[in-house]
């Protein structure tokens, strides 16, 4: 008798309050967030990544195994790539592995853990929602820092703030102490004089 493969990721369809949460989550997925995407990691790892079909589904096929992103991420460094090998595989460990390794390089370039998707989102479809904003931020980034590996239209994600340090002297600092904040009010000229609340309280 044959034995019957079984999927990791193969789920029945969900009911009630998980449907409601899964409807949700799929609800915050952007179709057209989608196309800038294809489109940025096209042009940043040559077209022979291909191009998905169209669809939730196969924007998640077409980065499930992990080495799409992982050539993604480093085509943003210059030198030191930081996912020294990239190899398909069709085992599901492996492919968990390779998305790892680009959300850990991801974090190295800078992207904040709110912004990152964890790797069941993206290899169990979970939520390909996160996994647009994780692609977003790394994006927005690259157009920030500008080092002359972005290839993409500027404008399709918008450039971070950039810190704005600034360095008093010891002699601003202290003159700063001497002022109160409007928000602060004054208390100067402030008395309870001629002030009366009722009778004072009788002592027996």
């Amino acid at each position: 008798m044959a034995a019957k493969s079984v999927g990791m990721a193969n789920k029945g369809p969900s009911y009630g309050m998980s449907r409601q949460v899964q409807d949700k989550i799929d609800s915050k997925y952007d179709p057209d967030l989608e196309q800038i995407l294809v489109e940025w990691i096209t042009r940043q790892c040559s077209s022979s990544v291909g191009k998905p079909e169209p669809g939730k589904m196969g924007f998640q096929a077409w980065l499930k195994d992990g080495c799409i992103l992982s050539e993604l991420i480093n085509s943003l460094f210059a030198e030191n790539k930081p996912v020294k090998k990239i190899q398909s595989s069709p085992m599901a460990f492996k492919q968990m592995e390779q998305i790892s390794q680009f959300l850990n390089a991801a974090e190295k370039y800078g992207v904040t853990k709110t912004d990152m998707f964890q790797t069941v989102d993206l290899w169990e479809g979970k939520d390909l929602a996160a996994v647009q904003r994780t692609l977003s931020a790394l994006g927005s980034l690259a157009v920030t820092k500008d080092e002359g590996t972005y290839n993409g239209d500027p404008a399709w994600f918008f450039k971070k703030a950039q810190e704005n340090k600034r360095d008093f002297s010891d002699e601003q600092m202290k003159a700063g102490k001497n002022v109160i904040g409007l928000q602060m009010g004054s208390n100067k000229g402030a008395s309870q004089e001629g002030m009366s609340y009722g009778r004072p309280r009788q002592i027996l």
